[in-house]
């Protein structure tokens, strides 16, 4: 049998213990209560039948009619095997009994003494002196002319009585016991309901650490064990997605620096080696190189930024802004770049003047640039990049919308997930929008990407107009 240890056996043993307690108690209680009940039955019962048969003496008016009555009482008794009538006298000596074995003895108990002494009916239950028996015995004094002559006493054995008590008592503790065993099996099935899953929950989670991501647990009960089930192979779920999404994010991110490095390390080795006289290709190879070298700083940064996300490190610089400057300089700095790419960049402004917001111009900036940046990597083949500045209520909304493919739709509620990049085969590490979701958020406003009408992606930002700080 296998041991009980654990959460098992403190439970059994907590519950159990209280159960036992409470069974034990009970059947304490219920064994005195039928004992007092059988007693004091069977001694009111004694004790009125004395009285009864002492008043039927009350007619005989000397000791010697009271003692010749009395023999013929107990010759004529035919209940002598289950009550024994005892007469005794003054001095607490029987003179006649239904046992004529008992006559002319002195049983010295204390009944016969307090109705002799007192004058009133007496009840004693103990051991028979002479037999060391268990019986009841109940004395009632006879009084001829105001005096106490002598006592009539009933005498019978409690052994059926004790013997029945006994039954009672066993049959209370096998009904005990067998609620006890029932407790015992059913807490033990409701702890296996329990131990068992949270053992099951437990061997997955050490293999979810040790490295099996995404595996499953079996969902069995709709309860707290269900919500704790659905919690870890959600965690286990996501941890695969994460780490998929981080290998992912490293073979990405070693193929983009791959490919620039290799080009400034080409066009850097030819260049020193004099391979290339023309000054013209020297100024093109020169030319690659910075541009290779600025997409390896705006990478670097990227990803300096989402290590600051990730250790809580990232904080902004609250100011005063014209968010509308911001954006203008924005789409002025990307302008004439879209447009030696045959990208064109339009701006539409609305006549409304915005009072200064609360906010971070550097990274509001960097959201700005960072947005125009992918509408162009992503979009550019429909060579038109449409942004717009507009306010609702409360909001400046700001609309950046390009001409390209779109996403696609199974892809949507992903895009902003760090180290996600889906089908698109652009370069990038697949973090920018995770930054710029953490820099909108931070300011308290919102990020939305969708396809619009008529082809292309369409990105929303939203801003709360908040009062000067």
């Amino acid at each position: 049998m296998k041991k009980i240890t654990g959460i098992r056996k403190r439970w059994l043993v907590n519950s159990i213990s209280v159960v036992l307690f409470v069974i034990l108690l009970a059947v304490s209680a219920f064994s005195a209560a039928m004992g007092s009940y059988y007693y004091s039955t069977m001694s009111d019962s004694l004790k009125q039948k004395a009285r009864n048969a002492v008043d039927s003496f009350s007619v005989y008016g000397t000791e010697k009619t009271y003692y010749e009555y009395a023999r013929t009482v107990v010759a004529g008794d035919q209940s002598s095997d289950k009550l024994e009538v005892e007469f005794l006298d003054a001095r607490g000596q029987i003179r006649y009994s239904s046992s004529d074995l008992t006559a002319f003895r002195s049983p010295g108990t204390p009944d016969i003494a307090e109705a002799l002494s007192q004058g009133v009916a007496k009840v004693w239950t103990g051991s028979d002196p002479s037999t060391g028996e268990h019986i009841m015995a109940a004395s009632c004094p006879l009084i001829i002319n105001g005096k106490v002559v002598g006592a009539m006493r009933y005498v019978t054995s409690l052994r059926n009585v004790d013997r029945q008590i006994v039954i009672v008592v066993i049959i209370a503790l096998g009904i005990g016991m067998g609620i006890l065993c029932m407790v015992y099996f059913s807490n033990l099935y409701f702890i296996r309901s329990i131990v068992d899953p949270v053992a099951s929950i437990t061997d997955t989670a050490k293999r979810i650490s040790a490295g099996a991501y995404g595996v499953q647990i079996e969902k069995r009960f709709d309860d707290e064990i269900g919500d704790l089930t659905d919690a870890i192979n959600d965690m286990s779920l996501k941890i695969n997605q994460s780490e998929k999404m981080k290998n992912e994010f490293i073979s990405s991110v070693s193929h983009e620096l791959r490919t620039p490095l290799t080009a400034i390390n080409g066009w850097a080795e030819t260049i020193m080696n004099g391979e290339v006289r023309d000054s013209s290709d020297v100024k093109k190879g020169m030319g690659i190189i910075v541009s290779e070298a600025r997409r390896l700083t705006n990478m670097v940064e990227e990803l300096l930024e989402f290590s600051r996300i990730q250790d809580g490190r990232f904080t902004l610089s609250v100011e005063p802004m014209d968010i509308k400057a911001e954006l203008e300089d924005a789409v002025y700095t990307y302008r004439e770049f879209f447009r030696r790419e045959g990208i064109e960049l339009n701006y539409y402004d609305c006549e409304e003047e915005f009072p200064p917001i609360a906010g971070d111009p550097e990274r509001l900036r960097q959201v700005f640039c960072n947005l125009l940046d992918n509408a162009a990597k992503h979009g550019g083949s429909g060579k038109r990049i449409d942004t717009s500045i507009a306010r609702e209520e409360d909001q400046v909304v700001i609309i950046i919308r390009d001409y390209g493919p779109g996403i696609p739709e199974e892809e949507l509620p992903h895009v902003k997930y760090k180290f996600y990049k889906g089908s698109s085969k652009a370069r990038g590490s697949g973090i920018g929008l995770a930054v710029c979701d953490e820099i909108v958020t931070r300011h308290e406003g919102s990020l939305e990407i969708g396809n619009a009408e008529g082809g292309g992606c369409i990105v929303t930002l939203r801003l709360p107009i908040q009062a000067q700080v």
